[in-house]
């Protein structure tokens, strides 16, 4: 009953902010529900600081994720306080990546920049045919998503082929903005040996080794409660590590909503967890090869053309009772694909001897005209000008 009234009254006070005035020079940031400082808000607000620092930006913080802001020159505003609300309430602009709780209303007043996570390989909300995700139904999955990107004002989209999925997938009917993806801008402009290298001691990465990147998602259907995922490590690290360990490293990314933390005492020297706090771009920069599933970190990652592989070992389910796909993966990945680690094995082998796939690099091309067109490292410049400065 509490909780109910609390909503009521939150919901009272932002409608009626909404006929006030806004603090036309303060924006609002958010990144995967208040948990990372990273992605396309994180582009944003850095391009903005640099360029337009007369504004005055916060960044949305879940409580249980501040210590991932530490050392990063922000304001925190932690999520569900009074200040949170107030600033929330009468901010011009909220540029968010994934979505607002439903008890937060936008106000009239507030242009909503949904800047989104990703190209999409699996099927999103309204294409998807059943929903597996813990203590919610299909019906209310669906609805709330519904009532989110009505509140959106402006939707990026990375390539026109994620243009048509966002528009049917979330029934968005405003402003779509083609204009690649603003956390891409730093893999065509951060591309080089000083950067990398810097990136390198920054995270204690052995300059003399090959890097092995491992950034799978999530599955809807394996979970300890809401928001919070199982994951089994897939990885015969023990294995990699006999056959590897004096020439290669591997750096493990799980998805955000990923809870698991990877014992990783054995392999000290050889295998990093970099889930939290790390921006996965300086991952994407260190990294020599990326081994992913159905993440959609592999349309970012080849922006950099560099070798990328496909541990698909639960492929079957993943696509004919999870989620399923957009296209047939199997046909036109940029990258073998692999069920399991015999056969991971041999590809890295085949990598290890070539340094790339050989038999993909002309389909690596055609992805790369499909998918990365607008890629040009100037993105968030575009984003800001049409959606910020001209607001």
């Amino acid at each position: 009953m509490v909780h109910e009234i609390k909503v009521i009254i939150i919901k009272i006070f932002f409608t009626v902010v909404g006929y006030l005035p806004p603090f036309k020079k303060v924006i609002i940031f958010e990144s995967y529900s208040g948990k990372q400082y990273s992605c396309n808000p994180r582009a944003i607000y850095e391009y903005m600081c640099e360029h337009h620092p007369e504004y005055k930006m916060y960044w949305s913080v879940d409580k249980n994720y501040v210590d991932n802001f530490d050392g990063e020159s922000v304001n925190v505003l932690k999520r569900y306080t009074a200040k949170w609300l107030f600033l929330l309430a009468f901010a011009r602009f909220w540029v968010i990546n994934s979505r607002m709780p439903v008890t937060i209303p936008k106000p009239k007043h507030t242009i909503y920049i949904q800047t989104w996570h990703g190209t999409p390989l699996k099927k999103l909300v309204f294409d998807m045919e059943e929903v597996h995700m813990p203590k919610i139904t299909e019906e209310k999955y669906k609805g709330d998503f519904y009532k989110e990107s009505r509140n959106w004002n402006y939707l990026l989209s990375p390539n026109s082929y994620s243009s048509e999925i966002f528009r049917r997938a979330f029934r968005f009917e405003k402003e779509l903005l083609e204009s690649g993806y603003p956390r891409n801008d730093v893999l065509y402009n951060g591309d080089t040996k000083e950067n990398i290298e810097s990136i390198k001691k920054k995270l204690g990465i052995p300059f003399d080794k090959k890097v092995v990147l491992y950034a799978p998602t999530w599955r809807d259907n394996q979970f300890y409660g809401v928001g919070q995922y199982k994951f089994d490590l897939p990885l015969d690290l023990k294995k990699l590590h006999k056959l590897y360990g004096d020439k290669y490293v591997i750096l493990l990314r799980m998805h955000y909503l990923v809870a698991e933390s990877f014992d990783l005492e054995s392999y000290q020297g050889f295998a990093y967890d970099f889930s939290q706090k790390v921006d996965i771009n300086d991952l994407y920069l260190v990294s020599d090869l990326l081994i992913t599933d159905y993440s959609s970190v592999f349309f970012d990652f080849a922006n950099l053309k560099r070798p990328m592989m496909f541990y698909t070992y639960d492929i079957e389910e993943y696509r004919n009772v999870l989620r399923g796909f957009y296209f047939d993966i199997e046909k036109e990945s940029p990258g073998p694909l692999v069920k399991d680690m015999d056969g991971l094995l041999k590809v890295l082998e085949e990598f290890d001897k070539c340094g790339a796939f050989l038999d993909y690099q002309e389909k690596y091309q055609d992805f790369y005209q499909k998918y990365c067109y607008l890629e040009s490292g100037n993105s968030a410049q575009q984003v800001v000008r049409h959606t910020i400065l001209e607001n």
